[in-house]
């Protein structure tokens, strides 16, 4: 049998010159491509084959992993530059950034501090209410987070195994540690391939799906030196490595369809490029990868990451552009070389020349004192956003916002008086059911009900039942509740209509498990009526998804169908910033609004619809406003915001009343 060696330590230069390719990849993809290279995976490799022979080789020689040692040395690596380039971001984040995007950005400020900025990006591509959030400029310390908990996990399997391959099995440490690598490569990327499939957008930034790449790069740290190659062939199959992890990102769509096993393309191509290095020619790719400016490259790659995005970011902000001209990303791409020659020159270098085991207090001392003032700007900034939240009054005079009722009554409304609610309580003005987790679900088939309004010896029952379309119409439901005396049973879902038909895939089908155990529940214990969005968007006839349950509970019980809001062609509060003048920020009605009402252009609505068109609340015989009455009506490009909706209960309780007392003849 072979007894498994690491390959002997040696400066390969190969990997500075693979690094400074994968760095330039990022940034050319995102500065004009617009797109995700698949280079962070060439990284994450890479990691895995560095670490894992650099943990190893001290193991064996030991027989320990002197922890506290190790994570100094990776704290010095990775903080001083991190924390630099995080001062920078929250700063021209006060400067630069809507105020509709504070909220967002500390949130994110605090995750990349604290290298938990993947899970963030997780939750949020989850959370159907975050999903229209646009890119912070912390976004990409999602890479940074997933390695800096790879390499804290790490040592601890290498130790493990070592213990394992020592004290139990009694085998060899690199066979026992083989063997633990395989398995972690083969549960990783099992689970890689299923949560991509299940939920793509997650599974993106989820470590357990990412493991299996720099599990990959430790079993081929191991497996090298038993690698040999034909000089030529080793030639040809560097070049070819160097072409796919060039053009992996141009090839497949690798922000959509990534971690799963599609992931290997690129991190193949790497480890084609590494095998390619150990049968080195004359014309080999690592000649060129480890050429000269290469090499000078190689020692700024991770200050060029971690400069690029915000530089990128606000570049589009301060230009109010979502394209780069070349001339432009050329200046961006100098500028990030720049900024990363001085910051590594003059704060990384200093730092990590700090020797951990002879100056272990001086080292801590540097570390803390460049994280107190990351940590007070986290407070400050938070502080702040508080503080000018909790300034919101409780009541307004119908005067200075009247809402919806600017366009029903024709108020002559107060000019000047500040926009509600204010951009830093736009995003978050949702209806108050959402203050309560246990009240709606976003994810799942789980049935979720919460009871508002007059629960003690109501008249009727209504259950409010949809995605978050019908949800926001719940401030409205909620006043009217109290002036007809019913109850509102919530059943939410965000992201998931009341259908019964996928609308050609884009419909989930844990949404249609709802639905199905959402109807059971309904069928059961009946409410008086169901209130439920009519309609989708622009379409001119009602979706057959709805007729199909809504003629299920013919018989059974009313449905009270509103028709859907217009969707505005841009995130509403972040035009209002930008623009002086909210009217900009307005569309034309035939963009907004179908021109032929939708149930009478449908056959086959069952007898037990009544339809409410409130239409004339967000538009008027030419466009479709983002402001009415001093209001700002969505909180993104398609939600209505609370303050608004509350408004709207004088234009739908006469459509409400009505049906109700049509209950009563029956």
């Amino acid at each position: 049998m072979l007894d498994l060696k690491i390959p002997e330590k040696r400066y390969r230069t190969e990997i500075e010159g693979l690094r400074t390719i994968a760095t330039l990849l990022i940034a050319i993809y995102h500065i004009w491509l617009g797109k995700v290279s698949g280079g962070v995976d060439v990284f994450f490799v890479l990691s895995g084959f560095l670490i894992t022979m650099s943990l190893i080789s001290k193991i064996e020689k030991t027989g320990k992993i002197y922890f506290r040692d190790y994570l100094l040395g990776l704290a010095k690596r990775l903080f001083p530059l991190a924390l630099t380039v995080i001062i920078f971001i929250t700063g021209l984040s006060i400067l630069l950034l809507p105020r509709v995007q504070w909220d967002q950005t500390i949130s994110h400020m605090f995750a990349s501090t604290l290298f938990f900025e993947n899970w963030r990006l997780s939750l949020d591509a989850v959370d159907y209410l975050a999903q229209d959030n646009v890119a912070s400029p912390f976004q990409h310390f999602w890479s940074m987070s997933v390695q800096g908990q790879f390499y804290i996990l790490w040592p601890c399997l290498i130790f493990a195994a070592y213990i394992l391959a020592r004290k139990v099995l009694k085998t060899p440490v690199r066979k026992t540690l083989l063997a633990v690598l395989l398995i972690v490569f083969i549960l990783s990327l099992s689970y890689s391939i299923y949560i991509t499939n299940l939920n793509q957008p997650w599974a993106y930034f989820d470590l357990l799906a990412r493991i299996w790449e720099f599990s990959l790069g430790g079993i081929f740290a191991i497996l090298l030196p038993y690698l040999s190659l034909n000089k030529w062939l080793s030639t040809f199959i560097g070049w070819v490595g160097l072409l796919i992890v060039c053009f992996t990102g141009v090839i497949i769509p690798v922000s959509d369809l990534f971690p799963g096993y599609i992931a290997l393309l690129p991190i193949g191509g790497a480890l084609l490029l590494l095998l390619s290095a150990e049968s080195s020619t004359r014309f080999g790719v690592d000649k060129i990868l480890g050429a000269k400016p290469f090499l000078f490259l190689g020692r700024y790659t991770y200050g060029f990451y971690l400069w690029h995005w915000p530089l990128l970011i606000f570049y589009k902000v301060y230009m109010d552009t979502s394209t780069v001209s070349i001339e432009h990303g050329l200046l961006i791409i100098l500028a990030t070389f720049i900024l990363s020659y001085v910051s590594t020159k003059f704060i990384e270098t200093p730092i990590r020349k700090i020797d951990v085991r002879q100056s272990k207090s001086k080292l801590v001392s540097v570390l803390c004192v460049m994280l107190f003032p990351v940590l007070l700007m986290n407070y400050s900034f938070n502080y702040y956003v508080e503080q000018e939240k909790a300034q919101k009054p409780l009541e307004y005079s119908t005067q200075d916002y009247p809402g919806a009722l600017a366009l029903q009554q024709n108020i002559q409304v107060t000019e000047g008086v500040e926009l509600i609610p204010s951009m830093v309580n736009v995003k978050t003005d949702l209806p108050s059911f959402y203050d309560d987790k246990q009240c709606f679900s976003n994810r799942g088939a789980v049935i979720t009900k919460c009871s508002f309004g007059v629960t003690d010896d109501p008249d009727y029952i209504i259950a409010l039942v949809g995605g978050s379309h019908s949800g926001h119409w719940f401030p409205a439901l909620e006043i009217l509740a109290e002036e007809l005396n019913f109850q509102v049973d919530v059943y939410i879902r965000d992201g998931c209509r009341f259908t019964n038909d996928d609308s050609g895939g884009q419909v989930t089908p844990e949404c249609l498990s709802w639905n199905e155990k959402l109807m059971d529940v309904l069928i059961k214990d009946p409410p008086d009526m169901v209130f439920t969005t009519a309609t989708l968007n622009r379409m001119d006839t009602v979706p057959i998804g709805y007729i199909g349950q809504w003629s299920r509970l013919e018989g059974i019980t009313q449905i009270f169908a509103v028709r859907d809001n217009p969707r505005m062609a841009e995130d509403v509060p972040t035009c209002l910033e930008r623009e002086s003048d909210p009217s900009e920020c307005s569309i034309p009605k035939d963009q907004g609004i179908s021109e032929i009402v939708p149930w009478e252009n449908t056959e086959g609505i069952p007898s037990n619809v009544t339809f409410a068109d409130l239409s004339d609340n967000f538009c008027d015989d030419s466009r479709c406003y983002s402001v009415i009455g001093n209001i700002i009506v969505y909180r993104d490009k398609h939600h209505i915001t609370a303050e608004y909706a509350k408004t709207l209960a004088p234009a739908l309780r006469e459509p409400l009343e009505d049906a109700l007392k049509s209950l009563d003849k029956k």
